[in-house]
Formats: structure tokens, sequence, C-alpha cells
């Protein structure tokens, strides 16, 4: 920390910075919570931000920055510091000190400044001793680590985590973080904990199952600290976005599938079971990440439905009603322990289908009541988002651009919903191994161009991505269920597994605002469509041969290999967004 006399010294003092490293402006005069400065000047997810007498700048700001601190010398010399804010007397007047005026100029010139919410915590420049004798004693009367442990907690989540978990877990994240832990650390303890649990399910004991459900909710408890640990700590980082992004399911669908081998050692054959319920659950998250992706930044975005909703959560009792109902992680998990540790693998997969379909349900009959009476106009960003959900590859888009120009009778959703219904209902009904299958496929092709030849800017066409997704995560399940090949479903499951996680890396991707993966990468792995073609054409040609499962195991590997090597580039990279994206409810 360097001392200046004045705001010229300051903008001396900041060019001689190297210009990789983030700065900050402190008045001298700041009175406040040690963590109100925190909120203002450690938070890495945004280039600028501001507390009242404080600023910070990244790297890239830097340069605006020093030019409004030249031209804030000019005008007004040390500046003018303004007055302590009086809640009584309405919000706080304009944050005139130089931090403050320099955070204005920031904004002129487009720079994005974050202003925190700081709720109670006090963060003030008073200008006479009454003033600083008020601010003083505001601060003592407030306990700014209570505070800090309040906000670790996500405002947000769900019964289970609100009152079983959070209430201890976020002092182990203060612990964590008082003996120099990382998030990243806790989010791959988390990881190591639920994959030792799924290999105790693996055992096909009851032993290991019990020990299985436990270790699941040490697990979960891990997954809710690492996140509490990154907001105490304002530890947001890109390594952090991709791990906590994509371990959660990676933990889920690795205790799948030990649950269908501790089946299997008993005799019990559920890998169908477990590939339907990470086919379920999959489907059930691109409902949400397509429906927001289209609606949450559309324009006059109001509906009747969305009203009713609003009017509910201001009602406690149904606000947790509701959370409870779509079966968020926290109660989706511990349901899953506790079945495990007291019946069996098929009961788990039963009740875990049974759930999430009623969860499915619900949350899809929302999503359509917005939808129908929703008006509001789509922007192109949202168009685009969707366009890249949709996954399309090199054939489908062969057929959009085939026939973008003539008009079209089918909406969006209507080619892709008559797509994905000849497509299952193919692999489902005709006899297996028909090439009548293959025919299916080609005009899921055809349809799957259809619907993404224009835009997605109707209320409706968030349904697209889902429809794709259905379509080829059910076909590759059926084929595989029919083909009576040994070990053609686990071959399944870990191709079903790849995918998702390329499908899952575009969400986050689209998330962090740094748009979808590159083109080569989806025309590399064929794209939803090209995928679903070739299972098709490999049932209908490798028909009750063991070469269906090499072929299948091949497919993952080689899906696997591709997303996960350029998935690791992009998130590690500088390109990659700097946050910690909360995923679900926890």
């Amino acid at each position: 920390m360097v001392s200046a006399a004045d705001a010229g010294d300051a903008a001396a003092l900041l060019a001689d910075v190297p210009a990789d490293h983030r700065v900050a402006l402190v008045d001298p005069r700041f009175v406040g919570h040690l963590h109100a400065l925190r909120l203002g000047l450690t938070d890495p997810r945004f280039p600028a931000a501001t507390v009242p007498g404080a600023l910070t700048a990244q790297p890239p700001a830097r340069p605006a920055l020093l030019r409004a601190l030249e031209r804030t010398t000019a005008a007004v010399g040390a500046g003018a510091p303004a007055p302590v804010a009086d809640p009584s007397t309405g919000p706080a007047p304009e944050d005139r000190t130089v931090p403050g005026r320099i955070a204005v100029a920031l904004e002129t010139e487009g720079v994005a400044v974050q202003r925190p919410a700081l709720g109670s915590l006090v963060a003030a420049v008073p200008t006479d001793p009454g003033q600083q004798a008020e601010a003083v004693a505001q601060v003592a009367a407030v306990d700014d680590e209570a505070v800090r442990l309040r906000n670790a907690v996500k405002s947000r989540d769900g019964f289970f985590t609100t009152f079983c978990i959070s209430p201890y877990s976020r002092y182990i994240a203060r612990w964590c973080a008082r003996r120099g832990l990382t998030p990243n650390q806790v989010t791959t303890a988390s990881l190591i904990t639920a994959l030792i649990a799924a290999g105790s399910a693996a055992t096909g004991t009851r032993g290991g199952y019990v020990a299985a459900g436990i270790l699941l909710l040490v697990s979960f408890v891990l997954d809710c600290t690492d996140g509490q640990l990154a907001r105490y700590s304002l530890q947001y980082s890109t390594m952090g976005a991709w791990l906590d992004a994509t371990f959660d399911r990676a933990k889920e669908y690795a205790y799948y599938a030990g649950l269908a081998i501790g089946a299997a050692r008993g005799g019990d054959d559920v890998w169908v079971l477990a590939l339907g319920a990470m086919v379920l659950q999959a489907c059930r998250h691109i409902v949400d990440f397509s429906f927001n992706e289209a609606n949450h930044d559309s324009v006059a975005n109001t509906s009747p439905t969305a009203a009713l909703s609003d009017a509910l959560d201001n009602v406690g009792w149904t606000v947790w009603v509701r959370r409870i109902i779509v079966l968020p992680i926290g109660e989706r998990w511990a349901m899953i322990a506790v079945l495990t540790a007291l019946t069996t693998p098929r009961t788990v997969f039963y009740a875990l289908l049974i759930g999430c379909a009623l969860a499915a349900t619900y949350t899809l009959v929302g999503r359509l009541l917005r939808s129908v009476t929703r008006k509001a106009r789509r922007t192109e960003r949202a168009a685009r988002a969707l366009a890249d959900l949709a996954d399309s590859g090199p054939l489908a888009q062969a057929v959009a651009s085939l026939v973008h120009g003539p008009k079209r009778a089918l909406t969006a959703p209507a080619a892709a919903l008559i797509g994905t219904l000849v497509m299952v209902g193919a692999a489902l009904f005709l006899p297996y191994g028909s090439w009548l299958t293959v025919v299916a496929a080609a005009v899921y092709v055809v349809l799957s161009g259809f619907a993404v030849a224009r835009p997605l800017r109707r209320a409706l066409d968030w349904l697209v991505p889902p429809f794709f997704r259905a379509a080829e995560y059910v076909t590759i399940l059926v084929l595989a269920a029919r083909s009576d090949v040994p070990h053609a479903v686990p071959a399944a499951f870990g191709l079903v597994s790849a995918v998702a996680y390329h499908h899952y890396d575009t969400v986050y991707r689209i998330r962090g605002g740094t748009g979808a993966p590159p083109q080569w990468l989806v025309r590399t792995i064929g794209g939803h469509e090209g995928r679903t073609a070739l299972v098709a054409v490999l049932a209908a040609s490798l028909t009750h041969t063991s070469g269906f499962t090499t072929a299948l195991t091949a497919l993952a590997v080689a899906v696997a290999l591709v997303v996960l090597v350029e998935s690791i580039r992009f998130w590690v990279s500088s390109s990659a967004p700097a946050v910690h994206d909360e995923g679900e409810l926890a």
C-alpha cells in the first residue's frame, strides 16, 4: 500500500504499477467494515468495482482509470468527499470522493463498474469529527464477521440445504479459509469423496451401501462448502467455475454407475435404470437452461404466470414446497443416500425416476404456461444461445442452409418434436437392427435442419434444444437396451456421459458470456443429429454382435477425449470468465 498526497500523485504512482496488476484507490478518510472493502476491492469477476470512498480496477480497465484520474485531477484536485448517509432520509448521496468521481468517469467510457450491495455493512468518508464518530459507532454496531458468514450462504437454496447443511457448513468454510484452503481444493475433495462412495456402492454389500450413503452426504456437505468458501473469501476463478460446474454431474453419474455395478454383483441388472435416470436428469437441466437463456434478457418480459409465481413467493410455506417439488440436488442426494443405505439399487433408481419425472412435469408445465402468456421480444443474443444449445452438426446445418429461404409450414418446436418422435418411435417399435431405423434417422436429420433454419426467437423455440437432447439420449438408451449384446448398456452409459459433458460445458460457457464451444469441435463430434444417425447405423450393421459394444465404447472415448481436451484448454486459459457458477439449487 502506498499513500498519495493528492490525485495527481496517485496518477503518477498508478502509472508505475505493472500493467498486469490490479490497482485500488482508497480515500484516506475511509471509515467502514473490512468486509465492505473486500467486497469492493477483491472480487475478481468484475473489471472495476467501487464502494463509497474506494475503487478498484483490473488490468483491462487500467488505461481508462488513468485517463479518468487525470481528468478528475484537473477538475477537482484532491476531490470533495461526501457526507455520511443517513438511512432515515433516503438513499445515500452521490459519492463525490476521488474514487467515486473516477467510478462515474469509467462508466462514461463504457467500463462496467460493479457496486456491491453492502446491506448493513458501513462504507463512508466522513468530513468532520461528528460524522466520523457517527460512522465509527455504526461500524461497531454491526458484527462484520457475522455478516460475512451469513452472506457466504446462497440467498436462494433448497430446503434440505438451508436447514440441514448450511447452518454448520458455513463454519467449515470459515475453518478452511483460515487454514488457507481454496474452493478448488474443497471441490476436489468433494469429488474424491463421491468417487469413494461410488466405489463402496459397487461392492454390492450392505456394508458398502451404508458407507456409500454416508459418504455421499459428506460429499454434498463439501459441495456446499466450496461455494460458501468462495463467497466468504471472494476466491472466484476460471478453474473454480469449470470444476464447480462439472463435478456435480460427474459425482452423480459416477454414483449411478457404482450402484449399477453393485447391483450386478448381486445378480440384478439395473444399467437401463441408471442410464434412464441420467437421461432424465440431463433433460430436466436442459429445459431449465434453454428457458432461462431464451428469456433472461428479453424485452417486456412479463406474464400473468410469472406474476402469480412472484405473489406465491411472498407466502413463506409455498416457497419451500415449490423448491422441494423440483427435487434439487440437496433433496435428490439425500433421498439417494438414505435409500442406498436402507434398500436396494433398483429401489433407489425407481424412486429417482419417479421423483425426477414428477419434478420435470411440474417444471415443464410452468415453463410452458409462462411462455404462452408472456409478452416479450427475444434478443439476438437469446436466439444465438438457443442455436448453440441445439448443438447442430454439419448434417443439420447443411439442411438448414437449403431451406433457410423458403417459408416453412412447421415451426421450429414442431419440427424438432416430430423428428424426436420419429427417431425415438423407430428405436422403440421397429424390429431391432432394421435399416428402417436408419431411414428414420435420416428423417430426423432433415427435420433437425428445418428446426434451426431460422433464428429461434418465438415464444416456444426454447423447446428445440430439449427435444434434441431427448432424441439423442433416448435413442442411444433404447438401441443399447434392445441389442441384447453384453455390456452394450454400460457402453451407452459412457457415451451419454461424454456427450452430456459437452452439453453442460456449452451451457456454462454461454453463462460466462464467452459463447459456445468452437464450431470445429461441434463438427468433429458430429452434432446431435450426426451422433444419433451414427448410432442407428451401428445398431443396424452390428446387430446382436459384440462389435456394437465395441463401437459404442470407441465412440464414447473419442467424444470424451475431444471435448475434455478442448474444455480444459478453454477453462484454464485467460479467456475463460472469472465466475463461480451457482448452478441449480444446492
